[in-house]
């Protein structure tokens, strides 16, 4: 699991590398840190993502995750989004007030991240 996501965060890298922004890859995100898994920079434009590469018909997040996420995104002030790479359809790209909140996990189905049809192209 570690390796596939390690290979999704990286390549979304070089493709925000290739557009001409700079990026960073959170060293230990996702373990026991508030940080996002990568931040990128170019003139104008600053985005920070937490990255899932799953092929299931919902993405979750834990609650507290959830929470950590949001308010790092309120203390930076960075566009922070989750990024969805869907296996044989591409990354897709939600805001963490796009979830749905139950108890315990905050999630959206892949019909509707595929509905609200946030692509990497928007960003760039």
């Amino acid at each position: 699991m570690y390796r596939k996501g390690a290979r999704a965060e990286r390549e979304l890298i070089k493709i925000f590398s290739d557009a001409g922004f700079v990026a960073i890859r959170s060293a230990g995100s996702g373990i026991s840190s508030e940080s996002p898994d990568l931040l990128v920079f170019k003139k104008g434009k600053q985005y920070a993502f937490e990255c899932k590469a799953w092929n299931k018909d919902y993405l979750s997040i834990e609650k507290i995750k959830f929470k950590m996420l949001v308010n790092w995104a309120e203390k930076t002030g960075i566009t922070t989004l989750i990024g969805w790479k869907m296996p044989y359809d591409g990354w897709y790209f939600i805001y963490p007030q796009e979830l749905s909140i139950s108890e315990k996990y905050c999630s959206i189905s892949k019909t509707k991240a595929k509905e609200i049809g946030r692509k990497i192209e928007e960003l760039l």
